[in-house]
């Protein structure tokens, strides 16, 4: 028996407990001090500098989203905004292929690298200096870090719609070995896009090889996501095998009409390559997919808005047909008139995304687009609208499986250490929300909403953000990969 009370930093009491692993909740007080969680249970006798009463509303870890493209945001808008008021407390950036670093660029950053700013956001020629930015700007969130294959080859390459040189690849590799020994999660890729289509696969294989020795991993926007999605699932387990490393697809979705329907064979395919290999996916919670515009997919087929246009920004919010019409072009000439452009494609079916989130082996990513000046909702929108609108209102899968794919499957599969888990010694990283009231407000008309129903989030043990206003407070920082190849075993567990 203790004579004396313990004392903590913060003291949650009466908390619905949600631990990330997706274990049912439990009733239970939450201690947090210097930072990590220092007790759990029945803390009545404990005293604080602050006492948050739960009321048994849900605490639960910090979600982690693990498909962002908040690159440059993090250091400009340190805020963090669309992010914290989610109760995200740590994003993964680097995806698809494209990172902030280490980038050295020769004029305007090639698409869809400008996604993540103009060329003045891109200042950060090693990954030791975006690290150090990083930390410097003190971010109200944790920032995780891919490498980006075609950043890679923007740096190396005098153009970028051919395959790159054993040369060229050398030198990408030396710049992915000083990014992983720096602490970045792993290589990207966005085979999809023009400045990476044309990398052969052999491309990818021979400079994904550094990745094992250092307990890495891979992640893809897929060549395809259209008819040919399975041969585009297929070039990704090679990567990942021949470079003995996990794989992750993101955003897995089944693209365009005549794709609709087929998440039940992608889904097979992701089950047939994970009895031999770890391989997992991530997915965000909406119909719709975003990103820079690209010709090719003005079909007529599907409706696509757009979100900015360099040369006619009065466009934004207009779909390419009703722009084609008013020019009296085709929808082709139209969207090659937009470029530079933004888009959203009105390209998935409700029931494929409803399959795939609810695949264990989903985890939810945003991939919200900061820089975008009309965002796709999911921006601001992803992790409550799963917990509100497919957890709760659904019933698709239940709050704790919803939790466990935001938390602990996403800490596990990427390395970040003591992170995704309410447990004693972890990095104190709590959201508290009321499970009846949380919900996404961004629409695609007003995308730019916080959520409701977030109501306090902790990030490394500072309370950060509280009735739906940011304290002030910032405590987020760089997170180096926490696996190495001698845990590696421990590194596969996520998958």
């Amino acid at each position: 028996m203790h004579s004396h009370p313990e004392a903590a930093d913060t003291l949650i009491v009466g908390a619905q407990l949600y631990d990330g692993t997706g274990a049912p909740p439990v009733e239970r007080d939450v201690a947090l001090r210097n930072g990590k969680i220092a007790a759990i249970g029945n803390l009545s006798n404990w005293l604080a500098e602050e006492v948050i009463e739960a009321n048994g509303r849900a605490l639960a870890p910090g979600f982690i989203d693990v498909h962002t493209h908040d690159d440059t945001h993090v250091i400009r808008s340190p805020q963090m905004l669309p992010k914290i008021t989610q109760g995200v407390t740590t994003v993964i950036v680097g995806n698809c292929g494209i990172s902030a670093s280490p980038v050295s660029l020769k004029g305007d950053p090639p698409d869809p690298m400008n996604l993540l700013g103009a060329r003045d956001a891109f200042q950060y020629p090693t990954f030791a200096a975006y690290v150090d930015a990083v930390n410097e700007a003190k971010p109200s969130v944790n920032v995780g870090a891919l490498i980006g294959h075609t950043a890679l080859r923007n740096n190396h390459m005098d153009r970028l719609d051919r395959a790159a040189t054993r040369e060229e690849i050398d030198g990408m590799r030396v710049q992915l070995e000083e990014a992983l020994a720096n602490g970045a999660l792993g290589l990207s890729s966005g085979l999809a896009y023009g400045s990476a289509f044309a990398a052969p696969t052999e491309e990818v294989m021979a400079l994904a090889e550094p990745l094992a020795v250092a307990g890495a991993l891979y992640t893809t926007h897929m060549r395809t996501e259209f008819d040919a999605i399975l041969d585009a699932m297929d070039e990704a387990y090679r990567i990942g095998k021949h470079a003995r490393v996990p794989v992750i697809i993101s955003h897995l979705k089944c693209a365009g009409p005549s794709n609709w329907g087929r998440s039940v064979e992608v889904l097979a395919s992701l089950e047939g390559a994970r009895q031999f290999h770890p391989v997992g996916c991530d997915c965000y919670p909406y119909n719709r997919s975003s990103s820079t515009l690209d010709v090719k997919q003005v079909t007529g087929d599907i409706d696509i808005t757009i979100t900015w246009s360099t040369p006619h920004p009065e466009m934004a919010g207009k779909m390419v047909k009703e722009i084609a019409a008013e020019w009296g072009v085709p929808q082709q000439e139209a969207a090659k008139r937009l470029q530079p452009a933004g888009a959203v494609y009105h390209n998935m079916s409700e029931d494929d995304v409803r399959r795939i989130l609810s695949h264990p082996a989903t985890m939810v990513g945003s991939d919200g687009l900061p820089n975008d000046p009309l965002p796709h909702p999911r921006l601001w929108g992803a992790f409550p609208r799963v917990l509100g609108h497919y957890a709760r209102d659904q019933q698709l899968i239940p709050l704790e499986e919803a939790i466990r794919k935001m938390t602990s499957l996403s800490a596990r599969r990427f390395g970040l250490k003591e992170r995704g888990e309410v447990h004693i010694g972890y990095h104190a990283d709590l959201v508290l929300f009321d499970p009846a009231r949380v919900r996404d407000a961004a629409t695609f008309e007003k995308p730019q909403q916080a959520a409701d129903g977030i109501d306090a989030v902790w990030v490394n043990g500072v309370l950060s953000y509280l009735d739906g206003k940011p304290t002030g407070e910032r405590a987020g920082k760089f997170v180096a990969r926490g696996a190495t190849a001698a845990s590696r075993a421990e590194h596969t567990q996520g998958f």
